[in-house]
């Protein structure tokens, strides 16, 4: 079992990095293989409806984006983190989750997060870690995705990653998040050695449009 967590920062060692990384060594320590994945510097442009991942299985742009998905089909669990702007996820996150999800779903493939767990974590300095939350979980619930919690919101604060060092309940938090993920992922394991399948999947997906 691995769990793919994703460095949503510019900034490779920083904050969010920090708080991926005590979830890493208690996912270890749990016997749960884990890997960080970082987004990188680069520009990553936001989705452009093109449609092309229908026919492409894939984003038409070649970039992180798909770099991540072909990692994302071979893992079991996802922690997403981000550093907060102005009350929200960074903008370079968004587009890459934008087209992340959007290209999986169009491209009829559910496979790469269906029924997969998945964490939000944000950092920052003072404020702002709420509606980060709420922003990035919303990503997994319209995904069919359980939402793993914690014993608090899924958050650090610091301007660096020394003084994340220092926020005793936010690390505190970050590795009950660990262990939950961690026992879940052996819940479902031990369904699956069990016999117990996945829930039953009607055939389409109807969609209404509210104006007809």
């Amino acid at each position: 079992m691995k769990v793919l967590l994703v460095n949503g920062s510019p900034n490779r060692n920083g904050c969010t990095n920090r708080a991926l990384e005590e979830i890493k060594k208690t996912l270890e320590e749990e016997g749960i293989a884990a890997e960080i994945f970082w987004i990188g510097k680069k520009p990553i442009g936001g989705c452009i409806s093109c449609g092309k991942c229908a026919e492409l299985k894939k984003c038409v742009f070649d970039d992180t984006v798909n770099e991540f998905m072909s990692l994302a089909a071979e893992s079991d669990g996802f922690v997403f983190g981000s550093p907060v702007y102005y009350a929200s996820s960074n903008g370079s996150l968004s587009a890459f989750m934008d087209r992340a999800f959007f290209s999986n779903m169009n491209a009829g493939g559910k496979g790469a997060f269906y029924l997969k767990p998945a964490a939000a974590v944000a950092s920052a300095r003072r404020a702002g870690t709420i509606t980060t939350l709420d922003q990035i979980n919303k990503y997994f619930s319209i995904s069919q995705m359980p939402v793993i919690s914690s014993s608090y919101w899924n958050e650090v604060h610091g301007a660096n990653a020394e003084d994340v060092e220092k926020d005793e309940e936010g690390l505190y938090t970050m590795r009950v998040l660990a262990r939950n993920m961690a026992w879940f992922l052996k819940i479902k394991q031990a369904a699956a050695d069990a016999g117990i399948p996945l829930p039953t999947r009607e055939k389409g997906h109807p969609f209404t449009n509210f104006i007809r």
